[in-house]
């Protein structure tokens, strides 16, 4: 009766029959099946063996949709109700494909972890909601192959990807998140720290007035984080370099600009000049020594020549822009 004056309404997993519970099934079967291969196309360029193994899985999920539509028709005919788990209360859902893109190696193996705990609770509940024998014991059937599926990943995994394969595609995908996020976003921070030292505390030598200096940092940081971050994306569209969206690339530079100039702009919003001037000091030093550690951990750069790098070129900056500020 509700649906007929809201449309929208979600069935309960209870007042569901036991055809219902069926095509439901089978619904979902094939949205698993479908969802694995989008998977396995998502890492096929990078990652061939895991895409192989995701391949194998939804050839395993097209076995359990055909069980289920053989009992369908053994019990209920050939008609199977339109039924999906978007008009279930409560039933899980599934993220669409883009949403879930860039696919990352630990990232999917996840999501299909995820995928077989929620597959496997289902066959339960519905198993004990039936009172055909034949039903019940494919539910069961279907809620410990669900369980199962993890050791069947595994199986797969040691046929399509053995450790060393596993390890060459988990370095691929580190090296893959260092083109697209490390670097620009390296670049931008580097950028913002060190290029926006001159003309903000040029400002402050200069004037000795806080807001002004505020100012001019802000439209440093920001005017630097646009330009960077539309250098990135024009400079390179990824195909032939490999590393990657240059969206994403822009938006890494520009937003590591804009912060790494806000760092030693915002303490001016303090309206001692003293006071902000020494906390910018003390900021600037966190944030040289931050691109420091980046480049160490990310970029493997000997800490040695990192702080060598980039406490020089910092100090050269810093020491411009009070020279000028003093003029």
């Amino acid at each position: 009766m509700l649906n007929r004056f809201w449309p929208n309404a979600r069935r309960d997993f209870d007042s569901l029959t036991e055809q219902e519970m069926l095509a439901l099934a089978i619904s979902s079967e094939e949205d698993d099946a479908r969802i694995y291969l989008a998977y396995a196309d998502g890492l096929r360029e990078n990652y061939p063996a895991s895409a192989r193994i995701f391949e194998d899985m939804a050839v395993e999920e097209h076995g359990h949709r055909d069980r289920l539509i053989a009992m369908h028709k053994k019990r209920f005919g050939d008609t199977i109700p339109l039924i999906r788990r978007e008009h279930v209360k409560g039933y899980y859902e599934r993220k669409p494909d883009w949403l879930v893109r860039p696919l990352g190696i630990e990232k999917v193996r996840g999501m299909a972890s995820e995928m077989e705990g929620q597959a496997h609770r289902f066959y339960l509940r519905a198993a004990q909601r039936t009172q055909d024998a034949d039903t019940r014991q494919l539910l069961g059937e279907l809620a410990i192959a669900e369980s199962g599926h993890q050791t069947t990943a595994q199986q797969l995994e040691a046929k399509h990807a053995p450790e060393d394969v596993q390890e060459e595609e988990e370095a691929a995908e580190r090296k893959q998140f260092i083109l697209t996020y490390v670097q620009p976003g390296l670049a931008g921070l580097m950028d913002g720290s060190v290029s926006t030292l001159a003309p903000i505390f040029a400002v402050a030598f200069a004037t000795h007035d806080t807001w002004t200096t505020f100012l001019v940092g802000l439209a440093a940081s920001i005017g630097a984080g646009i330009s960077m971050g539309f250098t990135e994306v024009a400079s390179d569209d990824g195909v032939i370099s490999g590393r990657g969206s240059p969206i994403k690339r822009g938006l890494a530079t520009g937003i590591m600009t804009t912060i790494g100039g806000l760092g030693h702009a915002l303490p001016y919003l303090i309206p001692h000049f003293w006071t902000a001037t020494i906390i910018a000091f003390i900021l600037v030093g966190i944030e040289l020594l931050a691109i420091t550690w980046i480049q160490n951990k990310f970029m493997e750069t000997p800490w040695s020549r990192a702080i060598f790098q980039v406490m020089l070129g910092g100090i050269l900056v810093f020491a411009a822009g009070m020279l000028i500020g003093n003029a």
